[in-house]
């Protein structure tokens, strides 16, 4: 009998958790027969009472919830780490827990699993949402495809189903300040795409900032790709042509025109420029030198605070490197 975990990571969703079990439970009558079901949520240092409003899910449904506390927070995607290495399914799913992706899509995608497939992306074709948060979604995802991964699906994707395997497989690279999803199709099963329209938030605010969006495509960029640095490298060596053929005009200028005055614009536009340029590329460099002196410092990703399995009493947890 295959067993599916559902990981659902929480981040001030305590109005949303009611809603979100019951489609959750509901959306198993779209499964065969045979599929038993866990719910792994992940409480990712909440500061409401989402934590509350898990205790009374998991009364309401027993046998079905696992909620995995975290003592602070650490980040959606850390937050599925650890949603990962708590689940005990044969294949795994991760959905929003403010439903915003369609949980009667685990079916469609549960087939796909069955037929062989180790991972399985609902990918978003289109969003009700509108506006810069539309704008911003489209230009980080084509700079992913375009700069990182070649092989991710167009308009991105967050809503996946996948084989224990490959979540063996992730949890076994420790990765630090990534995309667990981008971990997922780099480490090259072939995968199916499901194309779907997400929907509008309905039930409370999202956390999702610009700021942690901005970290998110830093994160990414660097994780996957060496375009930044490699970036430098080009400019520089464009830098170098420019000021040789600049020096060489300079050069030929004063033995045309001894006595004609240096030029004090040209001069102070040329040390801006270099000087932006070196700062941005010290930048960059010390994004990659910090993180590799956060990888060697091998600092637990998120750290739990209890468990509370179905039907036991909560226990202490252990932290991501015990699973390690």
């Amino acid at each position: 009998m295959p067993k599916l975990s559902v990981i659902v990571p929480c981040y001030y969703n305590e109005e949303n958790i009611p809603v979100t079990t019951r489609e959750l439970v509901a959306n198993e009558a779209n499964f065969p027969p045979e599929v038993t079901f866990e719910y792994v949520f992940v409480n990712d240092g909440s500061g409401d009472n989402t934590l509350g409003a898990l205790r009374q899910a998991q009364a309401q449904y027993p046998g079905r919830i696992r909620i995995v506390d975290l003592a602070g927070n650490v980040g959606s995607y850390n937050a599925i780490v650890a949603g990962m290495a708590h689940a005990t399914g044969d294949c795994l799913s991760v959905i929003t827990a403010d439903l915003q992706d369609p949980p009667e899509l685990m079916a469609q995608m549960y087939s796909h699993w069955q037929r062989g497939f180790k991972l399985v992306i609902g990918n978003r074709q289109d969003r009700e949402e509108t506006g810069l948060s539309q704008t911003l979604a489209k230009v980080f995802h084509w700079l992913m495809k375009n700069l990182a991964l070649r092989n991710i699906p167009d308009g991105g994707f967050d809503f996946v189903f996948f084989d224990r395997q490959v979540a063996t497989e992730v949890l076994k690279l420790q990765e630090r300040n990534s995309n667990v999803f981008y971990l997922m199709v780099w480490l090259g099963f072939a995968y199916v795409n499901i194309p779907y329209t997400r929907r509008k938030r309905k039930i409370g605010k999202s956390r999702w900032t610009l700021s942690k969006k901005i970290k998110l495509l830093i994160d990414s960029l660097m994780a996957f790709s060496f375009v930044p640095i490699r970036a430098i490298s080009v400019l520089g060596l464009g830098l170098g042509i420019i000021a040789l053929i600049y020096g060489v005009y300079v050069i030929a200028l004063k033995i045309i025109s001894p006595n004609e005055p240096a030029g004090w614009t040209t001069l102070m536009v040329v040390m801006l420029f270099v000087s932006a340029f070196q700062m941005t590329a010290l930048g960059v460099i010390g994004e990659y030198v910090w993180r590799g002196l956060d990888a060697s410092r091998q600092r637990p990703l998120y750290v739990v605070r209890e468990v509370l399995n179905p039907d036991e009493i909560p226990r202490k947890g252990p932290s991501y490197a015990d699973h390690a």
